[in-house]
């Protein structure tokens, strides 16, 4: 129980879920909020093993700072959770590109820069565990949600990249791809594009529009979510992807599916466009 835990986005969701479950476990939590304010009532009763900490993703000034107070007052970093995002419902086309370089600053620069921030503590240590907050999402796209499905498909690669690299320096990677959860993504966490074209009603319109009408009756429980990303650091061998709720299954389960149609049925093009062998 000496870990110590290091989590963004903690003022809503995941983060502030996960956050008071490692505290009541009683691991040691660095907990980042834009507003340290939203988070005191996460650290009041844990003065010895919480840190809140003021954290934008997008500043790297405060990266930096909110990573070395952490190593000030616990020595060190086993555990980072990329957690801090934001979601975006429109079109491809209705997206307007203001909202959609802010949501890739912080879904996925943000995790990068965070995640550089962190490595060079974890391989000096030769230990460590990054748990990168993503999607089914990011193994499936829908219609409504394309530049979102962009950044987490972006962080499905990234982590799956840096797995590779930092597996023999003792540090472990898992991509956790949630489906609906009782959180505040599919509320205030994610904007509308201003710009609504009518011929996606029946497409982008819809999808978004049942996304919105479950926000708050999603079958996922946060909290269920938590023990969970618990466990998987807990274990010995913990998976590279952590796939969350039984709509994420069964989607992820779907996209095998399709994938594999796909790769059958144009098998023999496919290897038809190398050089003939010799």
């Amino acid at each position: 129980m000496n870990k110590v835990w290091f989590i963004t986005g903690c003022s809503t969701g995941f983060g502030r879920y996960l956050a008071i479950e490692a505290l009541a476990k009683g691991y040691k939590v660095v907990v980042a909020a834009r507003n340290p304010n939203d988070v005191q009532d996460i650290v009041a009763n844990y003065a010895n093993t919480s840190l809140a900490v003021k954290l934008d993703v997008t500043v790297p000034e405060q990266i930096n700072s909110s990573v070395k107070e952490a190593v000030e007052k616990f020595g060190t970093i086993d555990v980072l959770v990329n957690n801090a995002g934001i979601g975006y419902f429109g079109a491809i086309e209705e997206s307007e590109e203001a909202e959609v370089r802010r949501m890739f600053e912080i879904n996925v620069f943000g995790l990068a820069h965070m995640t550089q921030a962190v490595l060079p503590i974890m391989r000096k240590q030769r230990s460590g565990h990054i748990l990168n907050i993503a999607s089914i999402g990011g193994l499936r796209s829908f219609p409504g949600v394309g530049f979102y499905n962009a950044t987490k498909y972006a962080v499905d690669g990234l982590s799956e990249s840096l797995s590779k690299e930092v597996a023999p320096l003792g540090i472990k990677v898992t991509i956790v791809a949630p489906s609906g959860f009782r959180t505040d993504w599919a509320g205030r966490s994610a904007n509308d594009s201003k710009i609504v074209i009518e011929d996606y009603a029946t497409t982008a319109g819809k999808n978004k529009g049942d996304i919105r009408g479950y926000s708050g009756n999603q079958p996922g429980d946060p909290v269920r979510a938590a023990k969970a990303m618990i466990q998987v650091v807990e274990t010995e061998n913990p998976p590279l992807r952590l796939l969350l709720g039984a709509a994420a299954l069964k989607g992820a389960r779907i996209k095998l599916e399709e994938l594999k149609n796909d790769f059958d049925t144009w098998a023999a093009v496919t290897e038809g466009a190398d050089f003939p062998k010799e």
